[in-house]
């Protein structure tokens, strides 16, 4: 028995021996147990890779779409296949690979050291979580601690576009302290220290453009708004936070709808229906371009229009809006998105990638196939022909080759460089300057991920561009967007034109302006000097000589000459007595005019006014109407309106009016030189010929001030010379050669007129029109001939009253001289109102005129 005891334990002795020996020898291999996690499924290489000493891990989505799987859970879970080719988030990853290559040539950051990468190209937010995972693992199925330490993990990872899927893997990546970089996930959320310690992002957070887009809203006066959102945190955070700005700012938000790519057609129906009903007519959209292209293609089905919509970031400046079919409902929208930005040298890099150049890659086989129509692998597509080797994207015009809009590209290089910078200051640390207890340095040779986050949060650097990079407290960058109207460029495709910049750095009340001027305001104490050979607006600020002060040129001193005191601002008004007047003496012919007019109408058959031919008369009382009427826009502030519309007025109505009277003498002068025998002198003046006549005369005179309106059109001006205490706000001609021709002209069909009309005086009737046109056209030039020396001579307001006195004086002129003798026989004198009688010696009863 004692012997048995003593057998058992030796045996034990050595099974122990045997066991510790076990575990020191295997003592740094982990045991699978709760410490150790394995990849369910298989594993998946990066889809581009480059070795180097750090490496830098990327997520991209090269595909996007999967097929919906329905999954019985009897089976292992089938895998879902990604779709569609997503040729932004492939030129975001050669992009990081651009900027990669640009820094291991640079000299002068990280000598010695080369960056490699490992670039997934996942779809769907589970697959890009595992490919988070192998990011911290190495290529190794199972995952612990002490993987995140192998020289195969990265330092950090570049990415996710999505917010959702960016949520996901920066949660669980942060608590082994591996920074995450995003160029494109926007959800406030993720300023959230405390559940995504290691994030960063070089695009700013959603808090900031919600802010933005409620201020626009404000600015315009949009008080009633839709509200629409991308049916994920993206969408949720940023609407969410925009309604309550906007609740701030007073701005009432009539519906709140929630839209996903993925969702069931009736989703879609019932959204279209609500705003087609809805009342108000802004929409606010916190969507990507998938969904707003679904609904704008639904809302231009149904012929919805006349919308205003405010865009967010992920869709305002999205190159493939054009691909949808209701692309022409959102051309005027309004968004803010950040800045615009290049990279020297990409798109040329771009242009010359080749599958060569990632031989393991089955993504870059697939996109070259896709680009160029051809098969790589002649068994896989024999219906293809086969790619020949030699094909170049030289001449190729892609989204992928296209490097016009690199806004959201220039974050993934701002990323690189961030993760660069951060790495060089950790290098170059020197000893008893570092960031680690004691203020001691890294291990250049053993630098951990969490050693790099460390160095990021004090990353500070400007670009090539001159663009500044850091990140704040919350690993988010600085808010400066550019506000953008998406208009149709002129290849037909949509394009975003920046309107202005908001800085959400700034406070609340502080406001940028553009400033755009030659020379700035010379401060007190000194006067302009104009430099010579420059305009106006171009000066030089020379100090005042010794003993004078500066002078407000708007100003004027006081009746105690003691302080400087506004200078009155001088023009013919409304609500003075000399304005009131002019007015009422305006008003008074147009409705003397309008009294002629309706006595002509309602005598329009008998012999006096269709003798005098009613048609030209008819147009000659409408034409003095306007005449009347353009008086009235000389009163009142001059404006660059009032002052281009009061003198082409003038000019083209009095042309009107001089060409009718002017045809009326022709006709007269016609009429009774056809009454002489074997004359036919009226087949060569008859109605139609008078009508041209009538419009030739007219056109030239619009000709004219058409002609001086696109040359040098007037526009207002303050005159300080004229008086030394008062302002007078005039119209300037612009050139006094336009206003000269308007007036020559006038003259000049005035003068032929009178000419016409002396040489008709003397024919034989008992009511001789010719006399009265005579008359009326010595009046004419009598006034206009008198306004010449008076309207220079005339100071200040009083040259305005004098225009107005002679476009009135003209005016009655003609009603009375032509139209009173008539008015008073068809009113007082009916018994002569006879053809008998206004033929007189004539015995020619077939004159029509």
């Amino acid at each position: 028995m004692g012997a048995l005891l003593t057998t058992a334990s030796l045996f034990g002795t050595c099974m122990t021996a045997l066991v510790a020996y076990i575990f020191f020898k295997n003592r740094k291999t982990p045991i699978k147990g709760d410490s150790v996690c394995r990849l369910q499924g298989f594993s998946q290489p990066p889809e581009l890779f480059q070795d180097g000493h750090l490496l830098i891990g990327g997520i991209f989505s090269f595909r996007t779409g999967q097929d919906y799987v329905v999954n019985t859970f009897q089976t292992i879970p089938k895998v879902r296949k990604c779709k569609n080719f997503n040729f932004r988030e492939f030129k975001f990853a050669q992009a990081m690979i651009f900027a990669i290559n640009e820094i291991n040539r640079n000299p002068e950051m990280l000598s010695n050291v080369k960056l490699g990468y490992k670039i997934y190209g996942n779809c769907g937010t589970m697959d890009i979580l595992r490919a988070g995972l192998a990011l911290m693992s190495g290529l190794k199925e199972e995952f612990s601690d002490e993987n995140c330490t192998k020289s195969e993990t990265v330092q950090a990872i570049l990415g996710h576009s999505g917010s959702r899927p960016t949520i996901a893997f920066a949660r669980v990546v942060g608590r082994f302290q591996i920074p995450v970089i995003s160029h494109f996930a926007t959800c406030a959320c993720l300023s959230n220290r405390k559940e995504y310690p290691t994030f960063f992002r070089t695009i700013p957070s959603d808090y900031y453009q919600s802010r933005a887009l409620a201020k626009l809203v404000r600015h315009f006066g949009w008080t009633w708004v839709g509200a629409l959102a991308v049916d994920n945190e993206y969408g949720f955070n940023g609407i969410a936070a925009f309604i309550r700005t906007a609740q701030e700012y007073g701005v009432c938000v009539e519906y709140s709808e929630a839209l996903s790519s993925s969702d069931p057609p009736e989703t879609l129906q019932r959204i279209t229906q609500i705003i087609k009903l809805s009342t108000s007519k802004v929409i606010v959209a916190f969507m990507s371009h998938r969904e707003i292209k679904l609904l704008a293609a639904a809302l231009y089905k149904q012929n919805v229009t006349g919308l205003q919509w405010i865009g967010s970031d992920a869709w305002i400046t999205d190159p493939s809006l054009t691909d949808s079919e209701g692309h022409s409902i959102l051309v005027g929208s309004l968004g803010f998105t950040i800045t615009k930005a290049e990279i020297p040298r990409l798109g040329e890099y771009l242009r010359q990638l080749h599958p060569s150049q990632f031989p393991e890659s089955q993504f870059v086989r697939d996109f070259w196939e896709d680009v160029f129509d051809c098969s790589l692998n002649q068994t896989a597509n024999p219906q293809k022909q086969p790619c020949s080797g030699f094909e170049s994207l030289q001449n190729v015009e892609s989204k992928f080759t296209d490097v016009s809009e690199l806004r959201f590209t220039n974050n993934v290089y701002k990323s690189v460089y961030a993760v660069a910078h951060a790495l060089d200051n950790l290098i170059k640390c020197d000893g008893g300057k570092g960031a680690f207890p004691n203020r001691s340095c890294a291990g250049i040779r053993h630098i951990q991920p969490w050693q790099v986050l460390q160095y990021l949060h004090t990353v500070n650097f400007t670009t090539r561009e001159g663009e500044r990079v850091y990140f704040d407290e919350n690993g988010d960058s600085p808010a400066r967007y550019e506000l953008v109207n998406l208009q149709i460029a002129s290849r037909g495709t949509m394009e975003g034109k920046t309107l202005g910049i908001y800085d959400a750095s700034l406070p609340d009340s502080h406001q940028f302006v553009p400033v755009s001027v030659c020379s700035e305001k010379c401060l007190p104490g000194t006067h302009k000097v104009l430099q010579k050979g420059k305009p106006v607006c171009c000066y030089d600020c020379i100090p005042c000589p010794a003993g004078e002060i500066t002078n407000l040129t708007e100003f004027w001193s006081n009746k105690r000459r003691d302080a400087c005191i506004p200078k009155a601002i001088e023009f013919l008004a409304y609500n003075e007595i000399l304005g009131t007047l002019l007015v009422l003496f305006s008003l008074l012919g147009v409705f003397l005019t309008l009294i002629t007019t309706l006595v002509f109408y309602c005598h329009r058959e008998t012999p006096l006014v269709r003798a005098n031919n009613s048609e030209l008369s008819f147009l000659l009382l409408f034409s003095l109407t306007l005449c009347f009427m353009c008086s009235l826009t000389f009163i009142g502030r001059p404006s660059e309106w009032s002052c281009m519309l009061r003198h082409t007025a003038f000019g083209i109505t009095f042309a009107l009016c001089i060409s009718c009277v002017l045809g009326k003498t022709i006709v007269v002068l016609m009429a009774f030189k056809a009454t002489l025998p074997g004359s036919n002198m009226m087949k060569w003046f008859g109605p139609a010929q008078q009508r041209l006549s009538v419009l030739a005369f007219s056109l030239v005179q619009v000709l004219i001030c058409i002609l001086w309106l696109t040359i040098t059109p007037p526009f207002p001006l303050m005159n300080m010379l004229l008086f030394k205490d008062r302002i007078i706000l005039e119209c300037d001609f612009g050139t006094a050669i336009g206003y000269c021709a308007v007036l020559g002209y006038i003259g000049l069909l005035a003068v032929l007129c009178f000419i016409i009309a002396f040489l008709a005086r003397k024919l034989p009737d008992n009511f001789n029109e010719a006399k009265f046109i005579t008359f009326s056209m010595l009046i004419f030039c009598a006034v206009w001939t008198a306004f010449i020396p008076a309207y220079v001579s005339s100071p200040g307001k009083f040259t305005v009253a004098v225009e107005i006195f002679a476009i009135l004086a003209s005016s009655y002129g003609l009603l009375f001289c032509i139209f009173l003798p008539k008015c008073f026989i068809i009113l007082f004198r009916p018994e002569q109102n006879t053809k008998k009688h206004i033929m007189g010696k004539t015995s020619n009863s077939d004159i029509h005129y």
